[in-house]
């Protein structure tokens, strides 16, 4: 049976005791996630077991849906004897049957690496769309609170003017492109909740993350970190195919699950929320560079022309989020810097007996 990372235990302990007193309404609760074998859903159940283990005499159940296009299948195998978790396979594009109502559901249930939703466009809209509207239809039975993580993506490459960005920007997003598949299924997605909210008062919310990163993703996701670490472990150049020079404000996940679980727990009801971090608005390259000093002496930084005509369309040179809203809701803020994030995921990732840990699982390319 694989084995929990320690670095994750760690985070979800942490979280767990810092936001003990939030989470006591999930005493007794049936929570369901779905995507639950993702990256960031899967740090959700974790984290509910933690809570479980560490305040409640009355636990939470936790109903974990993944259908596995490119959730990872061991990912939450190290809870296969837990009585207070059940794991379904299912794919919610299609519906979903459960014997008991959720109280809380945190749908994280998406194709979110470009790898992947380039592979499976037809599926990626699918669950987006198709899937959340059948969840929706769901929770109008009872359920108190649902939280719906889209992404940055559905402002597109923002104006100038619109850095940071807030959730009042509607955004710049090509609906041709090879990015569109998810970026303007996620925008649909979040109509619907905002529909669902307005026409039968459910009780949704809306996260948009920005750049989160850390232990738990998939190696061969094809997004910039995961790349750089797989890299890293085989003691290999680090390979940018840009400039360098495109930004981001990269968010650790610890740091994101605080914040979306100060929104699900909240009464904001009907709206949208930024996650990520403001406060280290930070370039590619240095990124890279940064990896290489965690990584420690021998590792490189490359600069290469991609082979592929559409690696950089659509893709956005600056993603930077106003977190006014985030803020305003209670005390969180961000903890993690860039060089603290790589070092516990680069950590992590050495953890042999960690899903998703093989460097040989990587055949992305790094983007920018």
């Amino acid at each position: 049976m694989a084995k929990i990372s320690t670095v994750i235990l760690e985070d979800v302990q942490y979280v767990a005791a810092q936001m003990a007193d939030t989470l006591s309404v999930l005493a007794g609760k049936t929570v369901l996630v779905t995507g639950a074998c993702g990256f960031l859903p899967s740090y959700f159940v974790d984290l509910l077991v933690a809570f479980n283990d560490a305040a409640l005499d009355d636990p939470c159940r936790v109903i974990a849906v993944d259908n596995f296009v490119s959730g990872v299948p061991d990912r939450l195998q190290h809870l296969a004897d837990r009585a207070d978790v059940q794991v379904v396979t299912a794919d919610l594009s299609k519906g979903l049957t459960l014997d008991a109502q959720p109280g809380y559901i945190i749908h994280g249930a998406s194709i979110a690496s470009p790898v992947f939703y380039r592979r499976y466009p037809l599926e990626t809209i699918a669950v987006n769309v198709d899937g959340t509207r059948n969840l929706l239809e769901a929770a109008r039975c009872g359920t108190q609170s649902f939280l719906y993580l889209s992404s940055s993506e559905i402002y597109g490459d923002p104006e100038p003017n619109a850095i940071p960005t807030p959730e009042t920007y509607r955004g710049s997003v090509s609906c041709v492109g090879p990015r569109a598949c998810y970026d303007e299924s996620k925008r649909l997605a979040e109509t619907l909740c905002f529909s669902y909210h307005r026409l039968f008062g459910l009780p949704v919310k809306v996260v948009r993350p920005f750049n989160v990163y850390g232990p738990g993703q998939r190696l061969d996701d094809g997004r910039i970190i995961p790349d750089l670490i797989s890299k890293a472990l085989r003691r290999q150049p680090l390979v940018l195919y840009s400039d360098g020079r495109a930004t981001r404000a990269f968010c650790y996940i610890r740091d994101a699950i605080r914040a979306m679980l100060l929104v699900l727990l909240s009464d904001a009801n009907g709206e949208a929320f930024n996650v990520g971090n403001d406060t280290e608005e930070t370039p590619i390259s240095r990124v890279a560079d940064v990896m290489c000093q965690v990584a420690g002496p021998g590792i490189t930084v490359e600069y290469h022309i991609s082979e592929d005509s559409d690696y950089l369309t659509d893709n956005p040179n600056r993603r930077y989020p106003d977190l006014t809203k985030l803020r305003n809701l209670g005390t969180w803020k961000p903890e993690v810097d860039i060089r603290e994030g790589l070092t516990r995921t680069l950590r992590s990732y050495q953890d042999s007996d960690h899903p998703a840990c093989s460097p040989e699982a990587a055949n992305g390319t790094i983007r920018r």
